[in-house]
């Protein structure tokens, strides 16, 4: 493959931050591995390959339809004006191209999964979308985009058995109040820029210190979720230890951010996150089929 075409691939995947698949990717495995071991499937590869295909593309679409609405903002905030819109490495039409067809390849690929997923489908790509919009109107735009990320349990889970349950509904909410509450952390970072956009988000309507309070409320609901998951599927020892090695490193990010000191947001955000998610993921499945 020319060079070129290669830096071009590079430059979309840094639009969408494609490391940060991390967050979602994890818990659709959680949902889908669990699918497979309750309802006594086969572990069946290529519906494993639909999945992911799914939670590439519907993330492709929404990250991609973020940086394209927020392109005007994104000019005027020091903090992301050197991503690939602002600095002209991807015109916005090409943006809108690429949203376009990441949502119709998810949508495709919810069709070979089942009926259901399919119907569906339209209904999430109008909430990864939407997510995008919503700092416009409501200061709730944090847990807008956990509503987001937390269809991914749930929609592995209908991949393989096309019907709700108790146990994947929880780990959506577990990612609900997850990634709202560190994305309150993330959001400290943009207060003085939000406020002067008539942006609007928690940290600017209740303040560093009550948004720091209520982000650790929201991850202390996701780590009692965590724990009533673990009862409701009546998991073992290896459940736990991955529970307990989450909520420690969401608890480990409340310690190393405070309202006088916000230096270390992206560890808490990125780093910390992205393990926690990973080393969780691992151990729940492990505790599905080897224990």
């Amino acid at each position: 493959m020319p060079i070129v075409k290669i830096s071009k691939i590079a430059n979309y995947f840094s639009l969408v931050k494609i490391n940060h698949t991390i967050f979602s990717m994890p818990f659709a495995m959680i949902g889908f591995f669990l699918a497979v071991k309750t309802h006594g499937e086969n572990l069946n590869l290529r519906l494993l390959i639909l999945v992911l295909l799914c939670v590439f593309f519907a993330r492709n679409a929404a990250m991609g339809f973020n940086r394209y609405v927020d392109r005007e903002f994104d000019k005027k905030n020091p903090r992301t004006a050197l991503r690939e819109i602002p600095r002209e490495i991807i015109r916005p039409k090409s943006a809108l191209v690429f949203v376009i067809i990441n949502a119709l390849l998810f949508m495709l690929s919810s069709f070979f999964l089942n009926i259901l997923c399919f119907m569906l489908s339209p209904i999430a790509l109008l909430v990864v979308l939407g997510y995008s919009l919503t700092k416009r109107f409501t200061n709730l735009s944090h847990l807008f985009l956990g509503l987001g990320l937390g269809l991914a349990p749930i929609g592995a889970y209908l991949a393989v058995t096309a019907r709700f349950d108790l146990l994947p509904l929880l780990y959506s909410f577990i990612v609900i109040f997850w990634v709202a509450g560190f994305d309150i952390l993330y959001a400290l970072q943009d207060i003085t820029f939000d406020k002067s956009e008539d942006l609007k988000s928690l940290p600017v309507l209740l303040g560093k210190r009550n948004a720091l309070i209520l982000s650790a409320i929201f991850h202390s609901v996701a780590i009692l979720l965590v724990v009533s998951g673990g009862i409701t599927g009546h998991f073992n020892y290896l459940y736990w230890i991955g529970a307990a090695i989450f909520s420690s490193l969401l608890v480990y990010e409340h310690i190393i951010v405070k309202p006088s000191d916000i230096s270390r947001v992206n560890l808490a955000f990125a780093t910390l996150n992205g393990i926690a998610s990973v080393i969780f993921a691992c151990f729940v499945i492990g505790d599905l089929f080897l224990t």
